[in-house]
Order: structure tokens, then sequence, then C-alpha cells
């Protein structure tokens, strides 16, 4: 075959491989056996490993994988993956239906979806192409995994029809029984330790830095949101039926739904018949249908207003609770974990639950030997929410709280306004100087990379390390004497370390590991307050100005920097090289637009909304996702919402196009 055959032939192979995709994960009706796909599979595959210039980054091969290890990469989201508000209750719904009306009127439809218990994903596809699959991560960046995901069979790697030129698509990675099961199977025959459930296999899977393996895995996807400047629908629910006809895998259990109570029927029937689903659900996603209404209703600094997640009952089981032991966490709290009988729940077999705290132990009245209720619910770690008491032997006794930390021995402390305990020995007690140090080197916080768990124990017990400081006085001569360390891992620690030092300023008061001061605090904190020394002095008044701070962040954030050895360790990382002040975001060119706040719809000639908004930020304004009578402009392009612009005539808000935004940058309006 010379190379004109062979491109002929390539092409022919995967043009009648993608069709039967299609047949067989878009239209569920396969014309041929997988035998005889794989054959046509293994035909392009040896065409193109003998003319590789021939492989193209859509070709069907690319879903085999390849035994390459690469590092992934940290990609920033070009719109936040968010993650969405837990409810349990119909009442819980209510309040949300009720909060939907304030803005939106009584004019508006819901789409209920299943809500899939797997990894969030998103898709970036240009010209029709998958170019790039990026894991939620923090909701702000995410890790790179592309590879990965061209090996999973319903996920397009090219698309067919008439699309926008570029968009995202996210959705679920999941694990199907079947797969889950064979999986568990042959790691069992080889020895190897079993997943605990499909989610957890899932996760793990994804992380595979061999693509080869991640193949084998039979990991499936269901697709549930777009994003991008030119959809074709004005509406999500039309949205992912135009996604189902390119090819994409949309579920077909989605239900538009005009009521409340055609939202709670959805629930209650999903409710008996996902136990019957080849894939594991933990509930129903309920989403405001029009696109304009969601952005109307807008996002909270977590989650989305127009969409929100309805838990289902937690599955329980009966077991006898054998002992009690008492975790130290980082920040000193202190939590009873219950030791079980081991007994099924949910697919997984159950040993261990949480007791949360004294107060709840008293409540439910818990002893040792008792047949406990076990719930597992959205919580990894099983809880024990109540007690047999018809099966309690006579010689029961009341069960007596500890009065000392297991761990060092001080006596507890616990706050009136507190449920839990605390060992106030924060620099003195092994848990909490460990789990601290984990905390800061972790992949949210300061990401460094060689120190697992172990080394950090093994550099402790050395008397190398006793707080995140001393992280930064590492020698590589210090870590080569060490068991488990080699030259290459001790440079690649020392290498980390030093790299860290460019960690942006609010993920390094993340790591810092001040009580209740997590990612999205740590970002609020640093908007209004963009030094550590400003921090540091900070009043409670001015604390409890900032955005979602209240009373116990703010007490606890001065308590914090009010402890020596505290600011002792902030000051020997500002000495090391740590970033302690907030570099500016966007470069400013003018403040003509400053003090003024805009809307922005619709779409546009020159730029894309993406574009606008960065530049009213470069001339010093904010932007704003619903208008009100604060508003100075409603910015609207082509197909700009109705609702905006009712509401801007109603509250007089000036409405501008394209071209007079460019007159107003320029000072001509």
């Amino acid at each position: 075959m010379n190379f004109t055959e062979a491109k002929i032939r390539c092409e022919n192979l995967r043009k009648i491989i993608e069709q039967h995709n299609r047949s067989y994960y878009v239209d569920a009706n396969p014309a041929i056996s997988d035998f005889e796909y794989d054959l046509l599979v293994k035909e392009l595959e040896v065409i193109e490993k003998e003319f590789p210039e021939l492989q193209t980054a859509d070709s069907p091969t690319q879903r085999i994988g390849n035994d390459v290890n690469n590092e992934f990469v940290q990609v920033r989201h070009k719109y936040p993956m968010l993650s969405l508000g837990n409810t349990y209750s119909e009442n819980d719904l209510n309040d949300f239906d009720q909060r939907v009306k304030k803005i939106a009127g009584n004019n508006f439809e819901y789409v209920c979806e299943l809500k899939f218990d797997g990894i969030s994903i998103s898709l970036t596809y240009k010209n029709g192409i998958l170019q790039q699959a990026v894991t939620r991560g923090d909701g702000e960046k995410g890790d790179d995994v592309t590879a990965n995901i061209r090996t999973i069979r319903n996920i397009p790697l090219k698309i067919y029809g008439s699309y926008p030129e570029e968009f995202e698509i996210r959705g679920e990675i999941f694990m199907p029984h079947s797969s889950f099961e064979r999986l568990n199977s042959e790691r069992l025959k080889a020895g190897e330790p079993q997943f605990a459930n499909p989610r957890n296999a899932t996760a793990g899977t994804i992380k595979l830095q061999n693509s080869t393996q991640v193949a084998k895995r039979g990991l499936d996807c269901f697709l549930y949101y777009m994003l991008g400047s030119s959809l074709p629908h004005a509406n999500h629910y039309d949205n992912l039926q135009e996604a189902k006809k390119w090819g994409f895998p949309v579920s077909q259990n989605i239900r538009k739904c005009e009521t409340l109570r055609q939202v709670i029927e959805y629930i209650n029937y999903w409710n008996e018949a996902r136990k019957k689903l080849p894939y594991d659900t933990d509930g129903v996603v309920i989403k405001i249908n029009s696109l304009e209404q969601q952005e109307e209703l807008g996002v909270t600094a977590k989650s989305p207003r127009w969409a929100i997640a309805y838990k289902f009952k937690a599955e329980q089981a009966v077991t006898e609770l054998l002992s009690v032991d008492f975790q130290v966490g980082r920040t000193g709290a202190i939590t009873p974990v219950a030791n079980l009988k081991p007994v099924q729940l949910a697919g997984t077999t159950v040993k261990r639950a949480s007791l949360h705290n004294q107060e709840q132990i008293n409540i439910l009245d818990i002893r040792i030997g008792d047949m406990v209720i076990v719930e597992k619910g959205g919580e990894i770690i099983p809880k024990i929410v109540g007690v047999d008491k018809s099966q309690r032997t006579c010689n029961s006794k009341k069960f007596e709280y500890i009065t000392h930390c297991p761990e060092c021995g001080t006596k507890l402390e616990r706050e009136e306004s507190e449920a839990k305990h605390f060992c106030p020995n924060e620099n003195g007690c092994h848990p909490q100087i460990i789990g601290k140090i984990e905390h800061f080197i972790s992949r949210k916080a300061m990401a460094i990379d060689g120190l697992g768990i172990e080394t950090i124990e093994l550099l402790y017990k050395h008397g190398l390390i006793n707080n995140v400081a001393d992280l930064y006085s590492l020698k590589k001569s210090q870590l080569l004497p060490l068991e488990r360390i080699a030259e290459k891992s001790a440079e690649n620690i020392i290498k980390s370390i030093e790299e860290s030092k460019n960690v942006e300023f609010k993920r390094v008061l993340f790591a810092t590991g001040i009580r209740f001061v997590g990612e999205t605090t740590a970002k609020k904190i640093v908007e209004k307050l963009n030094s550590i020394d400003r921090i540091m002095s900070a009043s409670q008044d001015e604390l409890l100005q900032i955005d979602e701070i209240g009373e116990r962040i703010a007490q606890s954030i001065i308590k914090y920097f009010a402890n020596a050895k505290n600011r002792e360790i902030i000051q020997r990382l500002r000495d090391a090289g740590l970033q302690m002040e907030a570099k500016e975001n966007v470069e400013k060119i003018s403040d003509r637009l400053k003090g003024m706040s805009f809307v922005v719809s619709g779409t546009f000639n020159s730029y894309s909304r993406d574009e606008l908004k960065q530049i009213i930020e470069k001339h010093g304004g904010k932007n704003v996702s619903a208008i009100s009578a604060s508003t100075a402009y409603l910015l609207a392009g082509e197909k700009s919402g109705q609702m905006k612009t009712d509401k801007a005539h109603m509250l007089k808000v000036k409405i501008i196009d394209e071209n007079q935004f460019n007159e107003l940058i320029n000072n001509e309006l």
C-alpha cells in the first residue's frame, strides 16, 4: 500500500468507525458486532503505525491510549466550574422556587436531570474537534486530562452538523456497575486492593498517568451543560437536544417541568427507578431552562442561583458499635469515630462511622455494644443516626467523653458556641503539626510535590521540620540520608518547595490553615485586604465588612495573628520569599469607567463577552450579572436578553451598543 492508498483508506475507515460509534452510543442501534468493530480499529491502527504522518488527534485510534506517562498540567477554566447547593427536603425546594420567582417572576421552566455520581469534566471543542478536557479541580483551575478522556468511547473526538466555532460542554465521567465489578474482580485476582465504590474507581482512573490503562477501565460519560457565546438556542433543554444530534452522550432521562409539583413527581419516580439503572445516581439536579433567566439569577461565590441538587434519602443499615476512637484534626478539633462490626451499606463494606461530637453522642445516648443505625448520604464517611435500644443489654454503661487530648494529653477546651472539643496545644500536638504541614503543601494550597504524609512524618521524626516555615530551610543534603528518599526524589522536593514561592497570595493565606478560612474566604479577604500586613492589623469591624465573613471567622483570624508563634512563622515565610501581597490581576489602562457598573448581554461583532468584561475592568469599571438602579450601563449586543432590556428601561439604566462603548472608553460619549 502506497501513501495515497493509505490516506484514502484511513479517511474511509475513520468515517465508517465514527458512523458505528454514533449508531452504538447515540442511536443505541449497533449495526455490527464488537469483534467486527475492533477489526476496523485495528486495521486503522496498523496503517497509522506504517504511515505516522496520517495520524490525527481526532482519529479513533486515540481511544486506545498510549504508554507515555505525562504529568497533568493545570489549566484555568474559561468559565468557573461552580458546585451546586444541596437540598434534602421539599421545603427547601419550595424555598428555592420562591427565590427564583422573586427575580424571574412566574414565567419560567425547570429542567430536571439525574445527578450522576462521578467526576465532573469540561470539554472544549473548536471547529468540531475535541481540543481539551479539564477536571473541575478547585473550580477555577483543573487538570488537563485530554489524553485520558480521548479513550472514553462515547465522547466524540469529532462532531457533525451545524455547531458553534468554539464552545464548552460539561458533564460527568462515571464507571458503570459492570465495569466496576470487572475491575475489582481483576484487582482481587492480582492481589491488589479493591476500590470502595465506582466513584472512587473513576477518580483513580482519571488520574492515571498511562492512558492505555484508562482505556481498559470501561469509563462512561453523560454531558449536561453547554457554554459559549454562540449557542444554537436560548434555553438549556434545546441546547442539550442539539448536542445530542451532534453526537454527544446526553441522558434520555431529562424532563422539562412547568411547576414545582412536576419537579417533585420526577424526584419521587427516580428515587425508586434509579435502583434499576446500570450506574450510580445520588439525586436530581433542577435547573432554570432559560439562559437569560440563568444570567439574571446569577451566582454566589460557590454556586449558581439558578440550579439546585436534590439529594436522595441516604441508605441505612444496623450493626454493632464495638469501640470509639478519637481523632485530632489539624485545627485541634476532636472527632469521635465509631468502630463497627462490618456491614454492607450502599454497595460498600462499612467498618467506621462518624459520631461528630459529645452533644450528638449524648442526644443519641450511644453506648459501646449498642446496635446502631448507620447512614451513608453525601458524606464519604458514614454517620450514626440512631440506636436500636430494644436490643440494648442490661449491663450497658453510659458513654464517657474524653477530657484530655488522646495524642498529647493536654486538657481539652470547648467554647460555648462550638459543638466540638479542641486541643489548644496547636504547636506541640503531633497530629496538628503534621496536619498543618499536610494542608500547607496540598494541591489547592502551596502545591508542593513529593511530600506525601509518610515523608512529612519522616522529616518530623528526624527533627527536620516542626512547622511549615521549616520546609524552606530544608537542604538536599539533609534529605539524602533518609530512608526511601533517593537523589532524584530529594531534588524534586527541593525544586517544588522553591517553585512554591511563586504561588499567589490568596493560596498562601489559605495554606496557613487559619480556622474557618477556606479557599473562597481567603480569596474574599485578599480582594479587600491585599497584603498580609493589612490582614494582620485588621480590626474585627474591618473584617466584618468583607463579603461572607461573619463574627466567628473574624474572631478566628484575629486570634490566629495574636499568637506570637504564628506571627513568627508568617515572618519566616515572608523572609523565605513567599508571596505576601496580591498582585494586580487586571492591567489597568485608565480610570475612565471608575465607579461605573456594567451588565453585558448578547453577542458582539468585534469582541466576545469575556473580552468586553476584561476591557471594562482594565478601564476601572465593574461587571455585574443583574441590572439594578445602581447599574450605569447595559451593554447590549445582538440577541440581548429581553428581560434585561425591559428592566433597564424600567429602572432608566442607559442602554449602549458596541460602538457607543468604544466611544465611552475613548471619552467621546
